[in-house]
């Protein structure tokens, strides 16, 4: 039987994806390297510089070499780009239990509420919360279909793509193809269960909760799944979880595809990769004044700090 792992790979240094069209290549280089390793996910949440997955597969270091080679291929190739993308290394736990894998299956869901990227998890479009109980909470299953013939162009012209897989108009392979949904729902049980996980208090109950699974793992908890990331203190995670935050900031994706706008039209150069350090310098100074942004969100946004 295939054992159900949480998996986490983060880029300190620059951000995985620089517009929408990276996040779908994101998710759409994982829904194949599920397929490749007969595995499937219960959860994902693509975030600018980390991603999680809870995945059940009897492959997880396959499955994340696969997924990640092409979709470094996709970045090193849209950007001229050259080398590895994200840290050598990727964070795994295995999850078993009951309630063990409703703690990591919701942190990954609530993850952009928990970086402050999003007021609430269902705000977030990058993640599956949104096809969990899709029809129970009165969320819209209708979509534009994008025609067979022009998949390739959002997967690579020799990757073959199972007949089941759909794709929408902006080129994502929908994710209820590759996510056990029922499963998942199963695991939460009623909807109503499911939205107050998506919005219970990170509290010590969570930990007591998972040690009546029984089992000898390590309680899921806040600190643990981001042990890959350290990226937002957990004090600050918890501010995010209340909704305390500024969301009216300019955030990684769209201060990326500003950085990008600039560089094409004034700098002359295909990518932020073809900039002098010089160049990056300058318009590191810009853009911080511009937007009023932390140092780290600056220098990440322009791969400064890149080989």
């Amino acid at each position: 039987m295939k054992k159900v792992f949480h998996l986490c790979h983060s880029s300190k240094e620059e951000v995985l994806f620089r517009s929408h069209d990276d996040y779908n290549w994101g998710f759409n280089c994982y829904a194949l390297a599920l397929y490749k390793t007969d595995s499937c996910s219960l959860a994902d949440s693509h975030m600018s510089n980390h991603r999680h997955y809870v995945a059940q597969t009897d492959a997880p270091e396959r499955m994340m070499r696969i997924n990640r080679l092409a979709y470094t291929r996709h970045m090193n190739t849209k950007y001229n780009r050259k080398g590895p993308l994200g840290e050598s290394e990727y964070f795994c736990i295995e999850l078993d239990g009951l309630f063990h894998l409703l703690a990591a299956i919701s942190y990954t869901l609530r993850n952009a509420l928990h970086h402050g990227v999003s007021p609430t998890p269902f705000a977030y479009p990058y993640s599956s919360v949104n096809i969990i109980f899709q029809s129970q909470l009165g969320k819209s299953q209708d979509c534009d279909l994008l025609g067979k013939r022009y998949r390739h162009s959002h997967i690579g012209r020799n990757v073959l793509l199972p007949d089941s897989y759909e794709m929408d108009k902006s080129g994502l392979i929908l994710r209820k193809n590759v996510t056990a949904v029922q499963q998942v729902e199963l695991l939460y049980s009623t909807p109503k269960s499911f939205l107050y996980y998506m919005n219970r208090p990170s509290d010590d109950n969570w930990i007591e909760e998972q040690k009546s699974d029984n089992v000898q793992l390590q309680p899921i908890t806040m600190e643990l799944i981001e042990k890959g990331v350290s990226l937002t203190s957990p004090k600050q995670m918890l501010i995010n979880e209340k909704g305390r935050n500024d969301y009216n900031r300019i955030s990684d994706l769209k201060l990326c595809e500003e950085i990008d706008r600039i560089i094409v039209n004034q700098y002359k150069v295909p990518s932020v990769y073809c900039l002098s350090y010089s160049h990056k310098q300058e318009l590191y100074h810009i853009i911080k004044e511009l937007y009023k942004i932390g140092d780290a969100q600056a220098r990440r946004c322009l791969a400064m700090d890149y080989m």
